[in-house]
């Protein structure tokens, strides 16, 4: 996949594209070459002067074989007879040529080399041996404009990435070549996230480039000393930041104070609010709700049965899994955190569950037991920190947790069938629980939500954010998150008003904050025109997010979450 620059200067291709480039310039050079030496000749050995357009088709038939048209008898002179020989066997070779370079490489299976489809890479990032969903990173590097390089050591998952336009080869980052094949010289940081060849691997990028950057996920915590002690700069543990989220959401429930925001500047601020279980929001719909009325925040957005809806359809039912997405001053947010709140009668007891004891559900576990609320902890090993030993996808072991009187449960199962199973489990023993749940695969986000938890995150959206706020060397608050903020340049938009912007239409992105020169304001007027130095804060999914990227061709100048 080669995208196109605005200048013909900047047109970079990969390797094998510019032999092609070459070959066929090459090819049209050798005919213009052949047909002016054939016209000269005939004009000066045979006495025939023809039109040079002529010996162009005279040279083009005879390199292909189709015959001689007719100039077939004009040949006498045996200078003559060696050159039209010379062209016939040039013609032949040239034609074995493009039937290795093009046509077997296009209609074919024959082998590929996948290092021929790079482009030049400069100040790039080599990711080695990713195992959380490629494309969802490597979508994210693309939309922040971070060029990369993936080795993979399968094959087969190489060339179907590369098929897709992404930059791709196939190797082990353990072996020193595959670095050098992925430009390490060039490169500003090495990603790995290799398993238990982890080390190996940091070890192997360490003899190559003793200086650059190594980033290191890991799902074991234990592991994390090793690996900076090894040569890592950093170590993430995205289960763990996972964890945490969800048993920080699962806390608010019964925490009095908001702590959960995002500060954009100005005294404004951006927060997503799981509705609670109780609420008296259940069943309203968005334009009865009161919201701004009683608390002064905004709804500027609502995820509503999986869906992220910019701006909230205003005849909307809150249901018990609606994610509100709120802004508004400090104030405000812990005002709709109070009005929201189901009253204490309603609420059910301070107990959380948290149903595997992995990496994920040791985070929440201590998340809970820090605010000093009741946790019982749910694994099938019996070891350490584990309460009740048993399946948690079984009516009988969550009953034994006593589910029907907890106050929410933290779902962190390693395998998204058993977590999508557990959580219809939960809501069917308690239709009032809040349910906060973590997926391995992204696509399994929006069938969590339909099978009823409140929240959920997917372990290669956060895996990839974390990523790439060590990249930009600049502070996500929140990149456990299910939607995306971010602020751009207004340059594109300048003299336009924010009703003939098109953001809205085009990319499904919302404007919730200007930045000018008097600083932060959160209420838009859809008629006020942007100038070149505005900046605008954008609240999106991360498609539509990639949407706007791509359709104005701006990176975001730093992503709030």
């Amino acid at each position: 996949m080669v995208d196109i620059p605005d200048r013909p200067s900047e047109l970079r291709l990969s390797r094998r594209n510019r032999l092609v480039v070459y070959y066929l310039v090459g090819l049209v050079l050798l005919v213009l070459a052949y047909a002016t030496v054939y016209n000269t000749a005939l004009a000066r050995l045979e006495g025939v002067d023809q039109s040079i357009f002529a010996s162009v088709e005279f040279v083009v038939q005879t390199m292909t074989t189709t015959g001689y048209g007719q100039d077939s008898g004009l040949w006498t002179h045996p200078l003559m007879f060696l050159f039209v020989t010379l062209t016939q066997v040039s013609g032949i070779a040239l034609g074995f040529f493009t039937l290795r370079l093009i046509v077997i490489p296009l209609f074919t299976d024959a082998e590929i080399d996948l290092d021929d489809r790079l482009t030049p890479k400069q100040d790039h990032v080599i990711v080695c041996e990713y195992r959380r969903d490629s494309v969802v990173l490597l979508d994210e590097l693309s939309e922040l404009g971070i060029e990369y390089v993936l080795i993979a050591s399968s094959e087969e998952r190489a060339k179907e990435l590369s098929d897709d336009g992404y930059s791709v080869i196939d190797g082990s980052p353990q072996d020193a070549s595959a670095l050098e094949r992925a430009s390490i010289d060039t490169a500003r940081a090495v990603v790995t996230d290799a398993g238990d060849a982890n080390v190996n691997t940091i070890l192997t990028v360490r003899s190559v480039d003793p200086d650059i950057e190594i980033i290191t996920l890991t799902d074991d915590s234990d592991m994390r000393e090793i690996l900076s002690n090894t040569g890592a700069d950093s170590v993430l543990s995205p289960r763990g930041v996972l964890g945490y989220r969800l048993a920080e959401k699962a806390v608010s429930a019964f925490d009095e104070e908001l702590a959960d925001t995002i500060d954009l500047g100005g005294e404004l601020e951006v927060t997503e609010m799981p509705v609670q279980q109780g609420s008296r929001l259940i069943g309203t719909r968005i334009r009865e709700s009161r919201i701004r009325e009683e608390t002064g925040a905004n709804v500027i957005g609502a995820w509503i049965d999986g869906e992220l809806q910019l701006p909230p359809d205003p005849d909307a039912v809150v249901r018990s899994n609606t994610v509100l997405l709120l802004s508004g001053p400090h104030d405000a947010l812990e005002a709709f955190s109070e009005f929201t709140r189901p009253a204490p009668t309603l609420r059910q007891h301070d107990r959380i569950v948290v149903a595997g004891l992995g990496e994920v559900g040791q985070a929440a576990r201590s998340v809970v037991a820090e605010e000093g609320l009741d946790v019982v902890t749910i694994d099938t090993d019996d070891r350490a920190g584990v309460d009740i030993v048993g399946d948690a996808t079984e009516a009988e072991t969550l009953e034994a947790a006593e589910i029907e009187t907890a106050g929410a449960i933290v779902v962190g199962l390693p395998d998204d069938s058993a977590a999508l199973l557990a959580t219809v489990v939960a809501r069917s023993l308690n239709p009032d629980i809040e349910i906060l749940a973590r997926v391995s695969d992204t696509d399994a986000t929006s069938k969590a939500l339909s099978a009823g938890a409140d929240y959920v995150l997917s372990v290669p959206r956060v895996s990839a954010r974390m990523v790439v706020r060590e990249l930009r060397g600049e502070e996500v608050l929140a990149p456990a998150s299910q939607i995306r903020l971010v602020r751009v340049s207004a340059r594109p938009f300048a003299g336009k008003t924010l009703a003939e912007s098109g953001i809205y239409e085009q990319t499904g992105c919302r404007v919730v904050a200007v930045e000018d020169g008097s600083g932060f304001t959160g209420t838009v007027d859809p008629q006020r025109e942007f100038s070149a130095e505005d900046h605008v804060v954008l609240v999106g999914s991360d498609e539509a997010v990639q949407r706007f990227s791509r359709q104005f061709d701006a990176s975001p100048v730093e992503s709030a979450v």
